[in-house]
């Protein structure tokens, strides 16, 4: 009985695109539908920002909707910016098939939609896009990784898995290939594109995949792109390896070791700078930390793990210091589960120069975490985050832009947050002096970091 309700409350996941953003985020996982709430604070454009910097100046000077083909509006998941030009993912409103829009930035303050892409299968979405330069002898040029779930998988057209492209000439991007997953999974939710000593290699996360398959597939893939027309997955990761895992997962479900029934599949994944090392973030068995610097022989290192207490909700990762410091967003959106702490998902920081054994430094928390009196809302959760420097950029839907000073991990201080009435922001990334955020209704957000004054 217990399979039959997961299946159906995990196929609700997949048919988001009857609900407009504006009712519902993006990850209703663990079967639990969530509406956002209304958002009635006395809401500021640029709110006074104090700490160790001086972000008080931010400004808002692009705010560009997407554009509207054959009448239909598409509403923004992911943004990535590369070389100049910003790359927006879109979500499920209106039947998905938004595919990816790109942004020339040549002028931050005034971007200009150029392209649409990877909308050729029917169905589907496209949350996130991933560019890199490419040099083999298969290809050479800018290379792009588009993800593609399904919105229905009994729509005998759509299928899941990942797009690549050629974007070297962004206004005319170019099919190369398409690594597809089996039907029964509703596809690739996040990935990341690294380039390894001169060969591409990605990253994705296939939430489920091990669960509908009955163990087929796995819920992580890395594969080579080396030739974009011919993708071949080297690896797959299986929970079942690790000791206090394996008798206990049932390719959904894990009963850890602290009496809990925890869901357990990946969500995200990506790599450091120098592609050596993996991060999949893998919900309430937190974040996996491998060893991928021989692609072909990859290591299991360590993991984060969660008090008793603490809904793990492993979301997204990110690196700092060098690589030695792992920031770990959880998305929790029930903040009042049984069992568990009252709160909304927040930030943890772990030191991992000893990768086998992350330490947790400290937690970052917003003045939403604890604000649990309205009900189960979205808003009041982190979701991605990027870093720049000592500076950690959060999104946090319509609570915001947050901005971290972590010069000291073990010490993260709130520096500026941006929370424009009526936003609701997915992700965040930075162009030179410029914050770019894809808010689901209103497109693409520019802020200018410093505007000198």
């Amino acid at each position: 009985m217990k399979k039959k309700l997961l299946a159906t409350s995990i196929a609700g996941i997949m048919s988001l695109s009857m609900f407009t953003p504006t009712t519902f985020a993006h990850d209703m996982l663990d079967g639990v539908g969530v509406e956002k709430g209304a958002q009635e604070a006395d809401l500021n454009d640029i709110p006074k920002l104090e700490g160790s910097k001086n972000l008080s100046n931010w400004k808002e000077v692009a705010a560009e909707p997407l554009k509207k083909y054959d009448g239909v509006e598409n509403n923004t998941a992911d943004v990535y910016t590369y070389k100049g030009y910003a790359y927006l993912g879109t979500h499920t409103k209106n039947g998905g098939e938004g595919g990816v829009r790109i942004f020339d930035m040549k002028d931050p303050e005034n971007p200009e939609e150029i392209a649409k892409f990877a909308d050729d299968i029917p169905g589907t979405w496209q949350e996130k896009v991933i560019v890199k330069s490419v040099n083999t002898p298969e290809f050479k040029g800018e290379l792009a990784v588009v993800s593609v779930q399904q919105l229905d998988r009994g729509n005998p057209d759509s299928k899941g898995g990942f797009l690549l492209y050629n974007v070297s000439d962004p206004h005319n991007p170019e099919k190369l290939g398409f690594w597809e997953m089996d039907k029964r999974v509703p596809g690739t939710h996040e990935l990341y594109l690294t380039v390894q000593k001169g060969k591409p290699f990605v990253l994705a996360a296939n939430p489920y995949a091990d669960y509908f398959t009955h163990g087929e597939s796995k819920d992580f893939a890395l594969v080579d792109v080396s030739d974009p027309n011919q993708p071949k997955t080297i690896y797959e990761f299986d929970p079942r390896i690790l000791p206090e895992v394996s008798e206990d997962f049932n390719g959904y479900h894990w009963n850890s070791p602290d009496g809990k029934t925890r869901p357990v599949f990946n969500h995200s994944a990506m790599t450091d700078n120098n592609g050596d090392t993996a991060l999949l973030s893998f919900w309430d068995l937190g974040t996996i930390i491998l060893d991928i610097s021989d692609p072909y022989n990859v290591k299991y290192e360590g993991r984060t793990d969660f008090a008793p207490d603490v809904q793990g909700s492993a979301h997204s990762a990110t690196l700092a210091k060098g690589g030695n410091v792992l920031i770990e967003t959880r998305e929790v959106y029930n903040p009042v589960k049984e069992g568990y702490e009252e709160s909304y998902g927040y930030t943890r920081i772990f030191d991992i120069k000893d990768p086998t054994n992350p330490k947790e430094l400290s937690t970052f928390k917003t003045d939403l975490v604890d604000n649990v009196e309205d009900g189960v809302t979205f808003a009041n959760t982190v979701h991605d985050p990027k870093v720049r420097g000592n500076t950690l950029y959060l999104s946090h839907y319509a609570g915001g832009l947050f901005a971290v000073d972590i010069t000291n991990p073990a010490k993260p201080t709130q520096i500026g947050q941006y929370q424009p009435e009526g936003a609701y922001f997915w992700g965040v990334d930075i162009d030179r002096n410029y914050i770019l955020a894809s808010d689901m209704d209103n497109g693409l957000k520019v802020l200018l970091k410093n505007n000198g004054k």
